[in-house]
């Protein structure tokens, strides 16, 4: 077994993935790994799923990816010191998402189910009477649970897993080290209802959030939902797992996607300030093992199990 120890892991030949060499002369075969390995199977699961969903945009198929991932039993024993928020923003930074799934990605479970939507929104508008560069939109989903199913659960531990996935435009020449603003040409935002939160209450929240930009992570008691919480706001793939009672998720039925800033907005001489974009979002809930149909009392509702966004000015 070639290679040795380095820095606690074990560097083996033999635990590689083989490949052919670049100088067929001198050899044939040569191992490779990190980077280089995981690129090629992304790149493998991406066209799986393309070839099983090809009406599917890239930001979807990203999307599955991330959303169906789960992290190892190794991986938690060995960087999640514990269950803050602190320790898991530690914990993503080093394992990401975790493990990626293809038969997840492909068919979901009899016992969850999945809710996809893709659109488009714009960010950033022009305001008609000061000619100032605000923010412009925001997508409402009024998800159609099955509250009578859930709400029958009572007690019972449930989780919800939403994923938003959305690409960026990359501001030439500049890295985003000293300002966050000038990267990325946009950011988006998802939150979700509290249990005891109106549907008025929950917009006039959104909207404060989205004129403050204020990297909040959602719900009404966040830290005892959500499993990352802000730290899932990085990047253009943001990923979180809600958990709490049936009857909590049952009244948790809103979710929002409001931009964040970015330079299309504060660049507005650069031309970009009313830029369409496109997102994907996925929701799934996973009920308990046990043998309880939510899929058929959210076809019943919507006759197809996407819901459709809501596009709200932001004021």
């Amino acid at each position: 077994m070639a290679g040795g120890p380095n820095n606690g892991v074990l560097d083996a030949d033999d635990l590689k993935l083989i490949s052919t060499y670049r100088h067929p002369q001198v050899a044939q075969f040569a191992p490779f790994c990190a980077t280089s390995a995981a690129a090629a199977q992304a790149a493998w699961m991406g066209g799986k799923i393309l070839a099983q969903y090809p009406n599917a945009w890239p930001e979807t198929i990203r999307a599955l990816i991330v959303h169906t991932a789960e992290w190892t039993a190794a991986q938690k024993r060995d960087f999640l010191a514990d269950e803050s928020k602190t320790a898991y923003a530690r914990f993503v930074r080093i394992c990401g998402y975790g493990v990626p799934d293809l038969g997840r990605a492909l068919y979901c479970a009899a016992n969850s189910l999945t809710l996809i939507s893709q659109a488009q929104i714009q960010p950033f508008d022009k305001h008609e009477k000061d000619a100032r560069y605000v923010s412009r939109d925001m997508h409402l989903y009024r998800l159609p649970w099955p509250s009578v199913v859930l709400l029958g659960l009572g007690d019972v531990q449930v989780s919800m897993r939403l994923t938003l996935s959305y690409l960026v435009e990359p501001s030439p020449g500049e890295v985003g080290w000293q300002d966050r603003y000038r990267y990325a040409s946009h950011a988006l935002r998802f939150e979700v209802n509290g249990p005891s939160e109106s549907e008025q209450e929950f917009v006039k929240r959104v909207n404060h959030l989205a004129r403050e930009d204020e990297d909040n992570p959602g719900t009404e008691s966040a830290s005892d939902h959500w499993t990352i919480g802000e730290a899932r706001n990085v990047g253009s793939i943001h990923s979180d797992i809600w958990q709490g009672t049936a009857a909590e998720l049952a009244a948790s039925n809103l979710v929002a996607i409001h931009p964040a800033v970015g330079w299309w907005r504060e660049r507005h001489h650069l031309g970009r300030w009313n830029r369409r974009t496109r997102y994907t979002l996925l929701i799934s809930i996973h009920l308990p093992k046990q043998q309880v149909d939510i899929y058929t009392p959210v076809a019943a509702q919507v006759g197809v199990p996407t819901p459709v966004p809501i596009t709200i000015p932001v004021i």
